[in-house]
């Protein structure tokens, strides 16, 4: 299981409640319950395994090994663990789902800002 790296980030541990908007500009552990609204710009959202976050999520990437119930948007990845149980829709650019994952909603992948353009205009 991945662990949050040592260094900027910030962790909730199990025994922690949030209810309410939640955002930041460093990277997220989440093992314990959020309610409301999280917002991570450019930075990444762990959902740990005791995690149960009832959210709209926002961020650069998310990695998921708990429960996630609502929206979705990743600007660059969407990481499904084999614990996974997320049910709501999912924007991202790059998704990967290990087998044994649970997702239920609609999954849109989205072309990377700026490479549609022809090359050499």
């Amino acid at each position: 299981m991945d662990a949050p790296q040592t260094g900027e980030g910030a962790h909730i541990g199990k025994s922690v409640v949030i209810k309410g908007e939640l955002s930041g500009s460093e990277d997220l552990y989440v093992d314990g319950n959020v309610e409301g609204k999280i917002e991570l710009r450019n930075h990444s959202l762990t959902v740990g395994p005791n995690g149960k976050v009832k959210a709209d999520v926002s961020a650069k990437t998310v990695v998921v090994h708990g429960k996630l119930d609502g929206t979705v948007t990743a600007s660059d990845r969407v990481d499904l663990r084999k614990s996974a149980v997320v049910t709501g829709d999912v924007t991202t650019q790059r998704i990967a789902i290990e087998e044994g994952a649970f997702l239920k909603g609609k999954v849109d992948i989205q072309k990377e800002a700026g490479k549609s353009a022809t090359p050499g205009a």
